[in-house]
């Protein structure tokens, strides 16, 4: 994975610190091309690799991607399942069956009766591959060599202990698109010791690092213990703790940090994106 990694809430109207700015956000970007410009912006700015939700409109960005193969040859994907609220949106406009006929993929009626099957021997396994073949439709012929599971999802399955279907999870992304599974959570030390338990050597863990504690469940110190202890691959996302730290001392902290492998942000402006980029560079190299 590379050091950077480039997410996309701003562009769907996710903002930590004002609704004002959601709304901002989401005007400024109705369009694709405001988002293809920004991550343009970010190639510039020596960023390659764009993680992102699987909501509706990336679907488009992935077309634009495809039609320019020179220009994004270098780009990759990271993409993080599922994206829930695209399924609850679905099933109220065109039902159950509507969204079966929009979201399974291949062929309806064969992929219908595993589904089917897989619900009355309680194959949940079965279940589970059915709706990633669905998300990673749109992401056919592009680069995407970690596939990640959305926090939604890792963070209840934690809380339920199916903690099969989370190496399952691991398993198919291996077998089927030859990548690397991730898990997004907000609990990375608990995470961490079930993927052990599972067999799961050195795995890709995003969580909130930042230096306010901001959504680190069971708090900072435990991160901290975590990241300087146990072998893994961590992703840094939220470091601004939610608005609450100063840019530079943010990143001053998270480069600080032993086991950072990389460090997830998003922007908006060339500006934000380039003194980001600056940042994370400075402090790597005062560290080394």
């Amino acid at each position: 994975m590379e050091r950077i990694l480039f997410g996309d809430n701003q562009f769907f109207a996710v903002n930590h610190i004002s609704d004002s700015k959601s709304r901002e956000q989401s005007i400024r970007f109705k369009d694709d091309s405001a988002i293809i410009k920004v991550l343009n912006d970010a190639i510039g700015a020596g960023i390659n690799t764009f993680m992102c939700t699987t909501h509706d409109r990336i679907a488009n960005i992935c077309d634009i991607i495809r039609d320019n193969p020179e220009k994004y040859k270098d780009f990759k994907i990271f993409p993080c399942m599922p994206y829930a609220h695209k399924y609850a949106n679905a099933v109220t406009e065109l039902g159950i069956a509507g969204t079966l006929k929009q979201y399974v993929p291949g062929n309806f009626f064969g992929s219908l009766f595993k589904g089917g099957m897989a619900f009355l021997s309680k194959d949940y396994e079965a279940i589970m591959e059915l709706m990633i073949d669905a998300e990673m439709k749109m992401f056919k012929g592009i680069d995407t060599p970690v596939i990640f599971l959305q926090n939604v999802i890792t963070d209840l399955l934690l809380g339920l202990r199916a903690y099969d279907m989370l190496a399952a999870f691991h398993a198919y992304i291996k077998k089927k698109y030859n990548a690397e599974a991730g898990f997004i959570t907000m609990n990375m030390p608990k995470l961490l010791s079930v993927l052990e338990q599972a067999g799961i050597t050195n795995p890709i863990i995003c969580a909130s690092i930042n230096k306010a504690g901001f959504r680190m469940s069971g708090g900072k110190d435990i991160y901290e213990e975590t990241l300087n202890t146990k072998k893994f691959r961590a992703i840094a996302m939220q470091v601004l703790g939610g608005g609450a730290i100063h840019p530079k001392e943010a990143i001053e902290y998270v480069c600080g940090l032993p086991n950072i492998e990389s460090i997830l942000f998003g922007a908006s402006s060339k500006g934000n994106i380039e003194n980001t980029v600056l940042n994370i560079r400075s402090f790597d190299i005062k560290n080394n």
